[in-house]
């Protein structure tokens, strides 16, 4: 990758990161079917003005329209539905962790569900790896008994499981034509509808105190910042850098949100999370390769120069 994409790595990586810290200022004040029928909406208005903006129009085909709403299902509905619902009782920077197992869960559910990305041995070591850790995270708290705790970082990790269905869901936009800000625009607008009248009828955010503007701000930069924004940075880097490299801000994402967690809301952290997110960020490692790869290319670098440095 070049320097441009590796500054919208970065910078993805703080959108997406800052989402859980958006969340955890709103979830004090509104429900999570609110935060999330808010997010995807005023997300699917501004996209839907980008749209206008350059001309294009939303497509009619009563086919792709299912696929949006598939895809909103397993991207949006689900995963930030409860997401938003287990950081009403989680740190941020942990659920930020927690959901960094999404490479793990896609990797298992491609190898099921497609034919053109089987498990291999570097692979199922680094879902192996990154499991422990989540294992190790949880194991303490699933032996004490089921907690709002326990059941809230379960919440998360079925989130990322539902990421995992729609990554291998959404496939199916290229063999239909589809142009990847559409797709974006599409599935959230696809969530809007049904999860903005869903939200009205459980929640009734309208009976309960006027949130502040804290939480307004923070609704406000979850959907047009950590959503409309993100969408467009991650679909341009799609194009430009691949899906592989876009596997690199996984690494990124829980450092922005722990730090924006501590910083900001006053979040710790207890060691055994810390730990266990060493071990998921040592299992994507093993899938992504890199690491290892830069490892052995310093190696090699530093014992030719210790070499040359001897021969003068």
């Amino acid at each position: 990758m070049g320097l441009t994409q590796w500054v919208l790595l970065l910078a993805l990586s703080v959108l997406w990161g800052g989402s859980f810290f958006f969340v955890g200022v709103a979830v004090a004040e509104l429900g999570p079917l609110t935060i999330v029928a808010l997010r995807v909406g005023l997300a699917a208005l501004a996209l839907h003005m980008l749209i206008l903006l350059l001309g294009q129009r939303m497509p009619r085909d009563p086919r792709l329209w299912m696929a949006f709403f598939g895809m909103g299902l397993f991207n949006n509905m689900i995963p930030f539905s409860l997401i938003a619902w287990g950081q009403g009782h989680i740190a941020s920077g942990l659920a930020s962790i927690l959901n960094a197992t999404t490479p793990f869960f896609t990797i298992v559910v491609a190898h099921f569900l497609t034919r053109d990305e089987p498990l291999t041995p570097a692979r199922l070591a680094g879902v192996a790896i990154g499991f422990a850790g989540v294992v190790y995270m949880l194991g303490t708290e699933v032996n004490e008994g089921a907690t709002s705790h326990s059941w809230a970082q379960l919440a998360v990790l079925a989130g990322a499981l539902s990421y995992a269905f729609a990554g291998v869901f959404g496939r199916r936009f290229g063999a239909l034509g589809c142009s990847p800000l559409v797709a974006a625009c599409g599935q959230v607008t696809a969530s809007a509808l049904v999860l903005l009248p869903l939200a009205l009828l459980v929640e009734r955010f309208w009976q309960q105190p006027w949130p502040g503007l804290d939480t307004w701000a923070a609704v406000f930069g979850l959907a047009l910042f950590s959503t409309t924004l993100a969408y467009l940075i991650y679909f341009r880097l799609l194009a430009s850098a691949g899906a592989t490299n876009l596997l690199l801000v996984t690494f990124l994402i829980p450092a922005s949100a722990i730090v924006l967690g501590i910083l900001v809301l006053g979040e710790r952290l207890e060691w055994r999370h810390l730990a266990g997110m060493g071990l998921v960020g040592l299992g994507l490692a093993a899938i992504d390769g890199r690491p290892l790869w830069w490892f052995r290319k310093m190696a090699y670098a530093y014992r030719k120069a210790r070499r040359e440095g001897a021969g003068r």
